[in-house]
């Protein structure tokens, strides 16, 4: 009998899939991606805790968000005021009214500092520890995500454990995280694109169409006759570390826990007009969801179009009018951050969901007046003289809340201009220590293996912030 060339195309495909297999890795990375890799004994996921990070990707002024200086002389202070809360004695820029109203739902630290004054420099810093103040083209250290991906896996579950929804990776031509030494096991489930978009879709998650599904549980079936022959011979455990990536790579496609968490429809209008119909406002969603659905970490970085013409948070006088570029961008992370805390609250998840919102620093106190290097969102034309605010990691604000922590309270401050701390001095080793405690990770004694084999504690210097505690 005669093929037809269709038919001899899906025959050649079915053997292209069997032989490689759905992870479609070699099987040198196959090996990389399994040696040392933990496994976590399986939660239900009522019980899991679980953190979503919401990064602000350049570094936003502690200034004009959550540290105002109001009493400052005009070369220092900004034309925003502070307004109240709902929280006695807490006030924050005028700029952010929603989150004004929830001030009990978080807690403010106003004294994160440290030596990374580049946005390489001071990202490496506060996502993985590295006290080195260089800028790096590469990390040398795993950034906390990866770390605590890699120490609470578990090969069972059919939901990745670490997502990034527009990933926190690189700056310009810096890689800014990343797992390095732990390889790709310990990488997260990249979502690109933006999530408001009437045609967005996540690739490789929940498959709907029935003649799909018959295709690929073919496939399936053809790959595990294939494999019997080797697996006879097999001694070493290969086979089935293939095995548990094909079918982690299987459960993605197939399985609707998956769909459904990544599919925004699911949501009613309501909830998606409370957290704004833009790409901030749905990425926070889809934290939710992931969370909600059994992810433990959520990894989503607010940039792009939405931040001005740059499209980050370095608001230096020649990228961008710093006070024209707040307001311009302010309102929606207002927004989005006020309708994620106020969810996690509504459905329940504020014991084990801590959200956390911050960037690498905050920005020089004292206003720097520069001429603009071209004309866009929240800049002049060139030319003309602007204010701006540069790098400052002397000083940083950050939030947190959920997590079954104690929130409606402020950590440390700064001086009156906002130029450093004062009281209660924070470091990076502190938040991280903070993060992992959260997370159920012994920070104190764990340990991950570098290239050279040798155990490299994941806090080596630093403690859990106890006024965080739960």
């Amino acid at each position: 009998m005669t093929r037809s060339p269709r038919t001899e195309l899906e025959r050649r495909e079915l053997l292209r899939i069997g032989l490689t297999g759905f992870s479609s890795l070699t099987l040198g990375q196959l090996l990389q991606l399994r040696s040392g890799a933990a496994e976590t004994p399986a939660k239900p996921t009522s019980e899991r805790t679980a953190i979503i990070l919401v990064w602000l990707r350049g570094g936003a002024s502690h200034l004009e968000t959550f540290d105002c200086k109001p009493l400052a002389s005009s070369d220092f202070r900004g034309p925003y005021q502070p307004i109240d809360t709902n929280v006695p004695g807490i006030q924050i820029c005028e700029l952010l009214p929603r989150l004004a109203k929830i001030a009990d739902k978080y807690a403010l630290l106003r004294s994160m500092a440290h030596t990374g004054g580049g946005h390489p420099g001071g990202s490496l810093q506060v996502l993985a520890g590295d006290p080195d103040p260089q800028d790096k083209l590469k990390p040398e250290l795993p950034d906390w995500m990866s770390i605590a991906s890699h120490l609470r896996r578990d090969s069972r579950r059919s939901i990745p454990n670490y997502v990034a929804v527009n990933p926190i990776d690189n700056y310009d031509s810096f890689t800014i995280a990343g797992s390095t030494y732990l390889g790709p096991s310990a990488e997260p489930f990249k979502v690109f694109g933006d999530p408001s978009s009437p045609t967005f879709a996540v690739p490789n998650v929940g498959l709907k169409d029935e003649r799909q599904l018959q295709v690929l549980n073919a496939r399936s079936a053809l790959k595990a006759s294939l494999d019997r022959l080797p697996r006879v011979a097999d001694q070493s455990g290969v086979m089935s570390a293939v095995d548990r990536i094909d079918q982690q790579a299987l459960d993605l496609l197939t399985n609707p826990t998956a769909r459904r968490a990544f599919d925004l429809s699911q949501e009613p209008d309501a909830i998606r007009d409370r957290y704004g119909r833009n790409q901030w406002g749905q990425q926070c969603l889809m934290a939710r969801r992931l969370v909600e659905a059994g992810v433990d970490i959520v990894a989503t970085e607010f940039d792009g179009p939405m931040c001005g013409r740059v499209q980050n948070w370095d608001d230096h006088a020649v990228n961008q009018h710093v006070f024209d570029a707040l307001k311009f961008r302010l309102p929606t992370l207002d927004q989005a951050v006020s309708a994620l805390i106020e969810d996690i609250y509504a459905r329940g998840l504020d014991q084990r969901v801590l959200v956390v919102v911050t960037g690498e620093f905050g920005r020089t106190p004292r206003i720097s007046y520069v001429a603009s290097s071209g004309e866009g969102v929240a800049s002049a034309p060139a030319g003309t003289v602007q204010p701006g605010r540069d790098h400052w990691p002397q000083a940083n604000s950050m939030l947190f809340a959920g997590g079954g922590i104690r929130t409606g309270q402020v950590i440390g401050a700064t001086d009156k201009r906002g130029e450093g701390p004062v009281e209660r001095r924070v470091g990076p080793g502190d938040f991280l220590a903070t993060i992992y405690r959260h997370l159920g990770i012994d920070y104190k004694n764990a340990a991950v293996t570098n290239f050279a084999g040798r155990p490299v504690p994941i806090v080596d210097h630093g403690d859990a912030i106890p006024e965080l505690a739960g």
